[in-house]
């Protein structure tokens, strides 16, 4: 028999800002929840984001997938609004709200891709310092220092025009390498041949966590992840994971 999925949109406040967001929920009772942040110039349909929404649901857990402030359907412009202060805000007001709505247990886990992964290891602590432990975190192509970004996305670099220099000095320079000490159940994805954010950072990132811990290197993947073997196999071992976190 086919598992049924209720979806149901939210909209929550962050810093006197409306974000939007989906929550997908399985037929199961009060789920665990998986909670998803897309990266720099992500959305909530990013391509990862998607994909969770639709398989975990079916292995009895929730997932929410939302537009950060100045992404998407949420408020905010995406210049103004863009920093890792501001996207550790939308997570953590996220989660207060989901919570709140007890649509679901309180069994929690992270899901960041790229600058996405950034935020949930910012976040990390400050959650635990609100007495909400998540359980688990999967990431994807994370960066833990805005200088192993290869290929920076500055108004300068006429190929990708977006931010300008002094912009992404004063918003986007980050190192949060001290803050990955606290994180345990935690999988790391990343490819070998990623042109934007270094391979070095999943390294670095899985010798500074706790266990459990766990690195996939995908051979010959860049950053979006393009290979069909790659996105199977991290179809397959995220949601175990998150299985194995919240069950």
């Amino acid at each position: 028999m086919k598992m049924k999925t209720y979806i149901k949109k939210i909209e929550f406040i962050s810093k006197n800002k409306i974000i939007k967001g989906v929550l997908h929920l399985p037929q199961t009772k009060n789920p665990p929840l998986v909670i998803g942040s897309h990266g720099l110039e992500g959305s909530k349909n990013s391509a990862k984001q998607i994909t969770l929404a639709n398989l975990l649901p079916k292995s009895n857990i929730a997932f929410f997938r939302f537009d950060h402030t100045g992404c998407g359907e949420s408020d905010g412009d995406f210049e103004t609004h863009t920093s890792l202060n501001i996207r550790v805000n939308d997570l953590i007001n996220c989660i207060d709200h989901i919570l709140s709505l007890n649509l679901t247990n309180n069994k929690i886990a992270l899901f960041g891709n790229s600058f996405g992964g950034t935020v949930c290891i910012q976040a990390w602590q400050k959650l635990i310092l609100k007495k909400i432990k998540p359980q688990g975190i999967v990431l994807g192509a994370a960066p833990i220092k805005s200088s192993t970004i290869k290929k920076l996305c500055l108004k300068e670099n006429k190929n990708n025009i977006l931010f300008s220099s002094v912009f992404f000095l004063q918003n986007l320079y980050f190192d949060v390498t001290h803050k990955i000490s606290p994180l345990k159940n935690i999988l790391i994805f990343h490819g070998d041949k990623d042109e934007i954010v270094s391979v070095k950072n999943a390294y670095d990132i899985y010798n500074n966590a706790q266990k459990p811990k766990k690195i996939i290197i995908h051979k010959n993947e860049i950053h979006k992840m393009n290979s069909l073997k790659s996105q199977q196999q991290f179809n397959e071992q995220a949601v175990l994971w998150f299985k194995k976190c919240l069950f």
